[in-house]
């Protein structure tokens, strides 16, 4: 499964929970809850707001970076961008993400 086919059947996976819709988060598809995005998919990885604490070697993850979209800004070290080597925890983590948002 492509990455974005694995992206795709975990937002429609997610729109069946109460509260999930789909939505765009810089110009890229996204999860959202409440209208506040907690996933997206940008460039073949998943990002996901987990939380600072947040220890992705916790979960065997070691292809991973802080979202940082901003030339003069620091990372963003509560999202969290997943490489597709990954992929198969990408919908346990986009659980985490909801869970951490609600």
């Amino acid at each position: 499964m492509t990455p974005e086919a694995k992206f795709e059947a975990i937002v429609a996976a997610f729109q069946k929970k109460e509260q999930v819709a789909p939505g765009k988060m810089m110009s890229s598809p996204a999860l959202q809850y409440k209208g506040k995005v907690f996933a997206f998919f940008y460039q073949d990885k998943m990002c996901f707001k987990l939380g600072k604490s947040f220890q992705p070697e916790d979960s065997g993850i070691n292809e991973w970076q802080h979202l940082s979209p901003f030339k003069n800004k620091p990372p963003m070290t509560a999202w969290f961008v997943i490489d597709p080597v990954h992929s198969d925890q990408w919908e346990n983590l986009s659980q985490m993400a909801l869970e951490a948002m609600q």
